[in-house]
């Protein structure tokens, strides 16, 4: 049926026209951050020279190495891992119509890392370095994505079994992502109990979640990985929103609600098994950045979707760029900073309630 666009009403104009500034004012603030947070260090470089060496010529060859070689690739993978991370949360949420899912509630993220944890112990994958940043490095990332992402379906299968028993609650999908998540958690550790100083090393190093770790080759497969990913969410926005209605109203749609769950279950796994095999368990952010962006910009998926990209890659951002400068010379993880703000935040969840 053609609608003629003369006819759509005012107000829904407004709606709309304030709901893509939100978005646009979102991008332009990541932008700042970004060059923001590629300035700031332990080597303070101006805004004006930050611009200068990323679009014209480098204004030192000093600046061109600090920037290039270390900063830019740390704050992009900051960037591209908040928006998996975020978006990940996100589409579980709208999947599961579940308020509380995230990679890290669901136990995803914990499976994951018991993953690369078993790949490092029995599969050998985790080696010693002599010098540099990285003393412990995972040599062959690809098997450990494949064991982590294999955790991480075991876990996500068990949810969804679980989602069918009864009609399990949204509680009782989130309980059971903590169960096995403890479960993971406690594997782990007897992985870690056994295992022998290089392993454990390596385990522990993984425990740390930090986007430096990431070279310009992590970047770049996380980044092809988290992208494909976008284009089959941002697809699947008019389905996640009929989803939200429950699944009868959803199917009463023409959706197909089984397969949209498996796959995007399956997706943003995938993602999450690969930034935690590339970077180390980041909680929280897949879990709070969703119920930010609903605040801030409503339930509609078709501008969700993207302003929850934005403010997960802002934020995670925004984090790792507090973490290397609070404490200078030392640097932080920038896991224990989204867990200090995580925490509160899912505390205040539970008591205040949340917005579905």
């Amino acid at each position: 049926m053609h609608i003629n666009l003369n006819e759509v009403p005012e107000e829904y104009k407004k709606y709309t026209f304030k709901k893509i500034l939100f978005i646009i004012s979102g991008f332009f603030l990541l932008i700042f951050i970004f060059i923001f947070s590629i300035s700031i260090g332990a080597i303070k470089i101006s805004l004006i020279d930050v611009v200068k060496t990323l679009f014209l010529k480098a204004s030192s060859i000093k600046y061109n190495l600090i920037i290039w070689n270390i900063r830019l690739p740390q704050a992009l993978t900051a960037v591209i891992a908040g928006i998996g991370l975020a978006v990940s949360g996100l589409v579980m949420q709208a999947i599961l119509n579940n308020p509380l899912g995230s990679p890290l509630t669901l136990g995803f993220q914990h499976a994951a890392a018991f993953g690369a944890a078993f790949a490092v112990m029995i599969l050998g994958t985790g080696i010693m370095q002599s010098t540099g940043n990285n003393a412990i490095n995972i040599v062959n990332h690809y098997t450990t994505t494949l064991v982590a992402f294999s955790f991480c379906m075991l876990t996500s299968g068990i949810i969804l079994v679980t989602s069918k028993i009864k009609k399990a609650s949204p509680e009782v999908m989130v309980l059971t992502g903590i169960a096995f998540g403890t479960l993971f958690l406690a594997g782990t550790m007897f992985l870690q109990y056994f295992a022998d100083d290089v392993q454990l090393a390596a385990m522990v190093f993984w425990t740390f979640g930090d986007v430096a770790r990431a070279t310009w080759k992590e970047l770049i497969i996380i980044s092809v990985i988290i992208i494909i990913s976008l284009f089959y969410f941002f697809y699947n926005i008019w389905n996640y929103n009929s989803m939200q209605s429950g699944d009868e109203t959803a199917k009463s749609l023409g959706v197909n609600v089984e397969l949209i769950r498996i796959v995007t279950l399956i997706i943003s796994t995938l993602v999450t098994s690969v930034i935690v095999s590339f970077l180390g368990v980041i909680g929280f952010i897949g879990l709070i950045c969703p119920h930010m962006a609903r605040r801030i910009i409503g339930d509609d998926h078709r501008f969700l979707v993207p302003f929850t990209c934005i403010l997960g890659g802002a934020l995670l951002l925004l984090a790792d760029t507090v973490a290397r400068v609070i404490l200078l010379p030392h640097v932080l993880p920038v896991a224990i900073l989204t867990s200090f703000l995580g925490a509160p935040v899912f505390i205040f969840l539970l008591i205040k309630g949340y917005k579905k």
